[in-house]
């Protein structure tokens, strides 16, 4: 099997995957802040982690994977600036701010379940690990922080190479810190926060510095180390977390341990999904949520591949025409299987049928064919070459094509393939890819007997009223498909 070769962020470069701890596979995924729901965009970077986790199974190692949930001190600005998001939230809402951080974790949690982003080992919650964050931040403030009137902060120039990550010191730098009235350097950043005088926060507790709450770097050095030790195999995020948040989290990594290990072997950062009309924004109103494409009548798988066919770290620019040609694709890779399924179903046993998603080739008897080998063989070498699965699809679907091979042996590749691309190609059918918009004016019943109606006019040579039955549910934003097994699918409005 191919080496796992993927890109690090810092160092700029492939490297060959060799874990910390033999056999095993310890990643940390940045998460979500729990203010409002997630967007599409910020959906992408859980993708790439899956696909990520699933390549690393797959490469036969055992898995660990944290995803942390933020539910207190990320700022409305990544450079420690602004308002606390969670708070400001729940002064907008008037709400309690544990009901807000409830909310909106599930409203995350539905996405990832929509999305068929496995469940990590961990879910690691902020407000759970307080108490350590007060423990691991006074035991390196003596060495790398001071004290101002508004809380504890690091002083970065105490760590060696800070922002090596974030490509400070080369030209496509970012540089979005600024200065801060009592800062030593304009990047140094809060571990903690105390309470303003004569203020009351929803969240606060008591800490050596006084009343306040943990700085959002902090959040992540502690749970990672909790959950993984130090150091740990893979760190993920935006690539917006390059720049400020993770070479933060390096800096408390090296206060820490003593040293100038990161903490992670690897950082890994998956790139921006572009939308042009300006609807990625949370401040847009109806912006673009998972929700908003199932409501709009398309599956949220066919945004998981439309994900899956670009390179993580490459843009990806998001359009409703881009989203409608991959559930295209999709649904012709779920009726292609569901052929190979029905074609087969004399040669493949019943109960190799009814378990088959489960089955890999080292359960079926038999030389794999050659055909199957070298779909495999690529499929490999695609996702081992830093996640390449744009031609990893390709791959798959030269697979689906073959004619002539072993019904077990085809079906099990497939499955295969699919447990790391996370299609659920075994289980879903098209008409699971029917999804009804939230706009639609008819339904499905109304559908099915204006069908039969119409229908019955064909018998009837009646042709204008069958036309007009045909008419009436295009109006309605149906598209009638005479001859197709499904007989009928919503027109999608892009």
């Amino acid at each position: 099997m191919s080496e796992l070769k993927l890109f690090n962020s810092l160092t700029r470069q492939l490297e060959t995957f060799t874990p910390v701890h033999a056999g095993e596979a310890r990643v940390y995924t940045c998460g979500p802040t729990v203010y409002n729901y997630p967007h599409i965009g910020n959906m992408r970077a859980y993708v790439f982690a899956d696909t990520l986790g699933r390549v690393l199974s797959y490469k036969g190692y055992k898995l660990t994977h944290v995803i942390n949930i933020t539910d207190v001190g990320h700022l409305t600005d990544d450079a420690d600036a602004g308002e606390d998001k969670m708070e400001k939230m729940a002064a907008e809402k008037a709400q309690s701010i544990w009901d807000i951080a409830k909310h909106y974790t599930q409203a995350y949690w539905d996405d990832i379940k929509a999305l068929n982003i496995r469940q990590p080992a961990h879910w690691s919650i902020a407000t759970e690990y307080v108490p350590a964050m007060i423990a691991y931040a006074t035991s390196i403030a003596d060495k790398h922080c001071y004290e101002l009137e508004s809380g504890l902060y690091f002083d970065t120039s105490t760590v060696a190479n800070y922002g090596a990550l974030a490509r400070a010191k080369t030209e496509d730098g970012e540089g979005r810190i600024e200065e801060v009235e009592g800062k030593r350097h304009a990047a140094d950043f809060a571990i903690w926060r105390k309470t303003p005088a004569g203020e009351t926060r929803q969240m606060e507790w008591d800490s050596p510095w006084g009343k306040g709450a943990p700085g959002w770097h902090l959040e992540c050095s502690v749970m990672s180390e909790a959950l993984l030790g130090l150091p740990f195999d893979i760190h993920t995020g935006g690539i917006d977390h390059r720049e400020i948040h993770h070479p933060n989290e390096i800096a408390q990594n090296q206060a820490r341990c003593g040293g100038d290990h990161s903490g992670a072997q690897f950082w890994m950062h998956n790139n921006f999904l572009i939308e042009r009309s300006g609807k990625m924004s949370k401040s847009s109103g109806e912006f673009l949520r998972v929700q908003l494409l199932i409501d709009k009548g398309f599956h949220p798988l066919a945004y998981r591949l439309m994900c899956l066919q670009a390179h993580y770290r490459s843009e990806l620019e998001f359009s409703w025409e881009g989203l409608q040609a991959a559930l295209v694709r999709l649904k012709r890779m779920v009726m292609a299987v569901a052929n190979l399924k029905a074609r087969h179903a004399e040669l493949v046993s019943a109960s190799y049928l009814a378990t088959s998603e489960s089955k890999t080739l080292k359960h079926v008897q038999g030389d794999v064919a050659p055909g199957i080998s070298a779909a495999l063989n690529d499929f490999t070498a695609a996702v081992s070459d830093d996640l390449n699965t744009a031609i990893a699809i390709t791959s798959l679907e030269t697979l689906i094509g073959l004619k002539k091979v072993d019904a077990a042996q085809h079906l099990a590749a497939i499955a295969e393939m699919d447990a790391v691309l996370g299609l659920n190609l075994n289980s879903l059918t098209r008409t699971d890819l029917r999804i009804r918009p939230k706009a639609a004016v008819i339904t499905e019943a109304e559908i099915e007997t204006a069908l039969a109606a119409r229908k019955d006019a064909r018998a009837e040579k009646d042709f204008a009223k069958s036309d007009a039955i045909r008419d009436d549910l295009i109006a309605k934003g149906v598209e009638v498909m005479d001859g197709d097994p499904l007989g009928w699918d919503w027109k999608l409005d892009i």
